[in-house]
């Protein structure tokens, strides 16, 4: 069983920082595939930032540059910082593990930036 637990997320103005954390637990989690996705108000969630098992990353158009994915392996975790944040980064944001077709789900935390 894989459980994921998010922290981090809370109010902060615009062109503030936040660093969300996801921590993993199960067996081999640390090395799957991990992702952070966003679900703003009223609208469906999108992929935000991507790092795969071996550490390559990928993120949306709308964040590159001003987000970072990031692991620590021996922590089973995985990081997003997020810098530069703007009124339409306000969402609730979800790390998701992935593997071989399965995936798992974090409960998620909410991020509000103000203007």
């Amino acid at each position: 069983q894989v459980q994921l637990v998010e922290s981090g997320g809370g109010s902060v103005q615009a062109g503030g920082s936040l660093r969300l954390s996801c921590v993993a637990s199960g067996n081999a989690v640390a090395l799957w595939d991990k992702g952070w996705y966003r679900q703003p108000p009223g609208k469906p969630r999108e992929l935000v930032a991507h790092i795969t098992n071996h550490g390559d990353t990928n993120y949306a158009d709308s964040v590159k540059g001003r987000f970072t994915i990031s692991r620590d392996i021996a922590k089973n975790t995985v990081y997003l910082q997020m810098s530069s944040l703007t009124p339409e980064d306000t969402a609730v944001y979800s790390c998701q593990a992935a593997r071989l077709g399965m995936e798992y789900w974090g409960q998620g935390t909410q991020v509000t930036v103000s203007s």
